[in-house]
This record gives structure tokens, C-alpha cells and sequence, in this order.
């Protein structure tokens, strides 16, 4: 097996709370960033863009996004007041990957998404390959206008996933990956025409 199928074999998810400091800036984020924008991109449009969330911005992000639950909720208890702040700085890198997909031509949307769902896998891959670990999720601000405003989302946009990134500081073990035989299955040749 070669260094690339050993990596792809082996890559997993790391826990937000297992993303510390450092995380990749300069040279090395826009290496990241320079891979994550390498996909299938059908017509050449780039139907996504990225947006970076860290340092004090991401701080304040998150104090919007409690006063946001707190308008619709009322007082929020501690841990949900405590999740809702440091939800874009509980790693020290977010990268907000978001699909831009509109009418086209000749190319469907659903491309344009899936290119979008490529970009955030392949970030997911280069922070990996750069040495960093990632840890790709949505949650309900990627779903909600008012949340997506906070976070210069426009309301016509849509979030394929904000990729957590930072240094791993543990080991961490892999999850169980399902069995080839549940998830392959040949082809069937069409019964022969009459």
C-alpha cells in the first residue's frame, strides 16, 4: 500500500475538544485552503467560497449566536449558554465551507453542491495531510437565516459544513466502519429485450 491509500485508510475525524492550539495560518492555511479548492468543478464556476472564523471574531460570533437562542429561548442554562459562545472557538480554526449553487445552463445544481461537499472533504483531507486533525459539522446554525446572517452567510447560500481544525492532543481511537458486503453491491444487466 502506498503512502497515499495508507493515509486515506487510516484518516478519521478528531474530537473538537482534541483540536488544540496551533492551528495552520500563513503559508500552510493557504496550502490547506489551495487543496480543499481542487475538486470536480464542472464549468469552472467555484460554487463555494470559504470563510475563516477565529480569534476574537469567532469570540464574538459566538456571543451573537447566545443572544440568538436567548431572544427565541429565553435565559439559556449554563452549559447551553457555555455551548452557544464558544461554539466557532472551541478550536482554534473554523472554516465555514459554503455552496453557492444558483441555475446554470449546463450545469445542474446538484453538481455544484456535491463540488461544495468536495471542497469541505478535501479540507478536511489537507488539514490531515498538513498535520492537523479536523472534525467536519454543520449543526443548527448552518440551517437557520438569522444564525447564517451572523455568520455572512447570505440567506441564498447554503453550508455544506464549518471543518474544525487544529492540533490533535490525543490519541485518538477509530470508530467501527461498516462492512464492504452492506454497502457494495454489482451492477444487474437489464433483462435482454424481447
Amino acid at each position: 500500500m502506498n503512502e497515499i491509500a495508507q493515509y486515506l485508510s487510516t484518516r478519521r475525524s478528531i474530537a473538537i475538544p482534541a483540536l488544540g492550539q496551533p492551528a495552520p495560518e500563513g503559508e500552510t492555511l493557504e496550502a490547506m485552503l489551495r487543496i480543499a479548492a481542487r475538486v470536480p468543478d464542472h464549468g469552472k464556476l467555484a460554487p463555494w467560497r470559504f470563510i475563516l472564523y477565529r480569534g476574537d471574531a469567532a469570540v464574538r460570533i459566538g456571543v451573537a449566536l447566545r443572544e440568538l437562542a436567548e431572544r427565541r429561548e429565553g435565559p439559556l442554562g449554563e452549559m447551553r449558554r457555555d455551548m452557544e459562545e464558544k461554539r466557532f472557538s472551541r478550536s482554534p480554526l473554523v472554516v465555514g465551507v459554503v455552496s453557492r449553487a444558483k441555475p446554470h445552463v449546463k450545469i445542474p445544481e446538484w453538481e455544484q453542491v456535491m463540488s461544495a461537499g468536495a471542497a469541505a472533504m478535501n479540507l478536511v483531507h489537507a488539514a490531515h495531510a498538513l498535520g492537523f486533525g479536523a472534525n467536519w459539522l454543520t449543526e443548527w446554525v448552518a440551517y437557520d437565516d438569522e444564525a447564517k446572517g451572523i455568520l455572512g452567510i447570505a440567506p441564498n447560500e447554503k453550508v455544506a459544513g464549518f471543518i474544525h481544525v487544529g492540533s490533535p492532543v490525543d490519541v485518538q481511537t477509530d470508530r467501527v466502519r461498516p462492512e464492504l458486503a452492506d454497502i457494495v453491491s454489482e451492477a444487474a444487466a437489464p433483462p435482454a429485450a424481447a
